[in-house]
């Protein structure tokens, strides 16, 4: 089958990766505050029955339409999510619906009794009795979770397919060895982002402290759950494969800096919850809770990047790369060229001085712009400024070595060379002409550096496992 080509937009100096990840950690933080929000609101809803006023005007107060905010903005990105990512990664898209629609339609499902439900609620439930009430959020709170339980097996499919990649089948790849310790750590995640809120919240209620305190200890045991974390956190890095843990524990840097930062965060946070709220049971007010949740808000972000820069060299582990090229792909790529096949046009042509330099911006286009700008964010300018045309050659014809979380060059020795020309010229800030660069030799010196790479990832067991055999 043939290689598949997109049309893309370009984000200017925005890294196509770091839109998505922009709008990603903004929805699931929305997404998860809105999980646990709906369950500490049934959990209040009970208190109040049981008696207790103030904690019917909580639920009937500020945090309800906070709730209805959060999962109304949490749909909304979502739709942006799925709007970014088919202009990035449309292939990865089209193969998690391909290998996952029913599923999907089973979540969009729930999602659908979850707003239904949430903003019946908001609409009438102070008219409701209390039987009603306490049903309706239940199933608010269920019907979130179970829209989470639901994505949380398509979103770690992909860095842990399991037993699918040997054609297990759909469950096995849902129900993959990932699975259940990223859910857990959303749940307690989801019931953290919950208390904080409403910490903050009560701090806003017209009520003597005494009374706030009260709410304050209520709303404080539902981030219990955020002890079990480092737990959950060990049982994942135990479960991905052995270079991706490797790239969190110290062989990207960025990455590794990222775990510290969401293990500091979480262990601030923690602390000052176990210790502070729930053990020796201090006030808190709404500075100090804010102040929290913009913690826990950072924590989210890095762990967002951790999930995402795991997977490196792939968008689905040992299936496709961040390339949108498959494995399979690579070697065939290799012989016809990357850009062979590629239907469209450069939208900024005529600005080039010469074809090679057009051919190398398509080379750019297809294999680098997921991850890579020119210029901008993550721009491979600045990276390699300094490197010469022989190490530019050689480093690209063997890029899963030189980056081992970077997938294989997928094209051919005149591939590479348009993309360091195109390089050079970017890194002489673009004059008017430029010379067009074909010496056999070092062609066949570039083809054999691809000859040594392989097409095999670097580091993967997976891959060194396949070609032993």
């Amino acid at each position: 089958m043939a290689v598949p080509y997109y049309p893309v937009n370009e984000f200017g100096p925005l890294m196509k990766g770091l839109v998505i990840g922009g709008v990603g950690i903004l929805h699931v933080f929305l997404a998860q505050f809105a999980i646990g929000g709906g369950a500490l609101l049934y959990y209040f809803e009970r208190v109040a029955q049981r008696g207790d006023p103030d904690a019917r005007k909580f639920v009937d107060g500020y945090f309800k339409i906070l709730v209805l905010v959060s999962f109304v903005l949490g749909a909304l990105t979502g739709v942006a999510m799925w709007f970014t990512t088919i202009q990035v990664g449309a292939r990865t898209i089209g193969l998690m619906v391909d290998e996952y629609h029913w599923l999907w339609a089973t979540e969009w499902v729930w999602f659908a009794v979850e707003i239904t439900a949430g903003y019946a609620f908001y609409r009438f439930g102070p008219r409701l009795d209390d039987r009603t009430r306490l049903r309706l959020l239940g199933l608010y709170a269920f019907a979130s979770w179970m829209s989470l339980f639901w994505i949380n097996g398509i979103l770690s499919w992909q860095l842990t397919p399991g037993g699918w990649l040997e054609g297990g089948g759909m469950w096995a790849g849902f129900f993959n060895p990932s699975f259940w310790p990223s859910l857990l750590f959303r749940t307690a995640v989801a019931a953290t982002l919950g208390a904080l809120v409403a910490i903050i919240v009560i701090n806003t209620m017209d009520l003597e402290r005494p009374r706030k305190a009260a709410l304050i200890r209520r709303a404080s045991r539902f981030a219990a759950p955020i002890a079990l974390m480092p737990l959950l956190a060990m049982w994942f890095l135990a479960v991905i494969p052995e270079d991706s843990r490797a790239w969190l524990l110290g062989g990207s840097m960025p990455m590794t800096m990222f775990v510290g930062v969401a293990a500091a965060a979480s262990l601030l946070i923690g602390g000052y919850v176990i210790v502070g709220l729930i053990v020796k049971r201090l006030y808190i007010n709404g500075a100090t809770g804010t102040l929290l949740l913009a913690l826990a808000f950072g924590a989210t972000a890095a762990g967002e990047f951790i999930r995402e820069g795991a997977r490196k060299p792939y968008t689905v582990r040992g299936v496709l790369y961040s390339t949108s090229i498959t494995p399979d792909e690579v070697a065939g790529l290799r012989r016809t060229g990357v850009t062979a096949a590629d239907p469209y046009p450069l939208r900024d042509h005529a600005r080039f001085p010469n074809d090679q330099l057009r051919h190398g911006a398509k080379v750019h286009r297809a294999l680098c712009d997921a991850c890579h700008t020119i210029r901008g964010s993550n721009g491979i300018v600045h990276l390699v400024a300094t490197w010469t045309d022989d190490q530019l050659r050689l480093n690209i014809a063997k890029l899963q070595r030189t980056k081992g979380f970077m997938p294989p060059f997928a094209g051919n020795a005149e591939d590479v060379e348009a993309l360091v020309q195109l390089l050079r010229w970017e890194i002489a800030d673009r004059p008017a002409s430029w010379p067009v660069t074909a010496d056999p030799i070092m062609l066949g010196q570039i083809a054999t550096w691809l000859d040594e790479a392989g097409t095999q990832p670097s580091g993967s067991q997976l891959h060194r496992s396949e070609a032993a055999r």
